[in-house]
């Protein structure tokens, strides 16, 4: 089992731009910390990845790539139920089921279906972390 008391960085850096809704950010950070991964937590930052790209492809409108990612990144997730490396998985798997239903209960094969913020679940590790790394959040002013 993982140490739940030293977190990579880079692990926390995807999770500040992930509760922050920057999913692609996230993406590219925890692609880099799955990269240099071996072992056991490969497949659970491989899992992550995969809930950012869905989450991303949701509120982009790509409903059937959000919902083929759904699927593959609860695949990698499963394994790694109740709790891992601080992630309740039990309650985030849930939370993003909650979060994808509609496009998951439709018959469509490109549901037009709108994210809604409300449910979009976030990361909470447990322990949490001593500190968080600084991240720079894109601007979205216009």
């Amino acid at each position: 089992m993982a140490d739940t008391t030293s977190y990579d960085a880079r692990f926390l850096t995807g999770i500040a731009y992930f509760n922050a809704c920057e999913f692609f950010e996230a993406h590219e950070i925890w692609e880099e910390l799955w990269a240099d991964s071996h072992g056991e937590a490969r497949p659970f930052y491989q899992g992550l990845i995969q809930v950012a790209v869905c989450l991303h492809h949701f509120g982009n409108g790509n409903t059937r790539g959000a919902r083929k990612l759904y699927h593959t990144s609860r695949a990698y997730l499963e394994n790694f139920r109740p709790v891992y490396h601080g992630v309740d998985l039990d309650a985030f798997l849930s939370r993003l089921e909650e979060c994808c239903r509609e496009i998951l209960v439709s018959s469509e094969e490109f549901p037009r279906v709108e994210i809604d913020p409300e449910t979009i679940p976030e990361i909470w590790p447990d322990p949490p972390p001593s500190t968080w790394p600084p991240v720079e959040l894109p601007s979205h002013d216009d």
